[in-house]
């Protein structure tokens, strides 16, 4: 029987990516266990329990987020379906650069030039795989730093200086 609970996810430490999907990326949930594995890695599993059980993409994708937003250098992993709901879920957080890479070249440059710190899976879109290497390329590519790291930077002082629409500029 699947469970549908909502566990708190423990603190993260080095060596653990946090790791969470909905019933639509179960099974490829597997496949990214075991790449961590290869890896020398240990995995916070933050869920789900199993594909049969609908259960709200959401609620797993925040506590990846959370275990990510605690420790600075923490990464996560989150798999749903097609990869876009969590994208723009964990996307919604000041700090939370999520990558949906559905290939190795994407997982190596948004690592390269983009920092990322979660790493976004369609279960329904690539085989097990491709997804270990894919988790291989994005978990072993630094960061180049330098203009890449400013234009971080202006993403996050823009996305500081946003209002909301509608608000009126005095």
């Amino acid at each position: 029987m699947c469970s549908t609970s909502s566990r708190p996810g423990p603190a993260v430490d080095a060596g653990i990516v946090a790791l969470g999907c909905d019933h639509g990326g179960f099974a490829l949930k597997g496949e990214v266990l075991a790449a961590l594995g290869q890896l020398g890695l240990t995995a916070l599993d933050l869920g789900c329990d199993c594909a049969t059980v609908s259960v709200n993409y959401p609620d797993y994708g925040k506590k990846v987020v959370d275990a990510v937003l605690a420790r600075p250098g923490v990464r996560g992993i989150l798999i749903c379906g097609t990869g876009l709901g969590m994208s723009i879920m964990a996307n919604r957080f000041p700090g939370i650069r999520a990558a949906l890479c559905n290939d190795l070249f994407s997982a190596m440059m948004s690592r390269r030039h983009n920092d990322a710190n979660i790493l976004v899976l369609g279960g329904r879109i690539i085989g097990g795989a491709l997804a270990q290497e894919i988790v291989r390329v994005w978990l072993t590519t630094p960061f180049e730093g330098g203009r890449h790291q400013q234009r971080l930077d202006l993403v996050e002082q823009l996305a500081r200086d946003a209002r909301p629409v509608g608000v009126q500029h005095p």
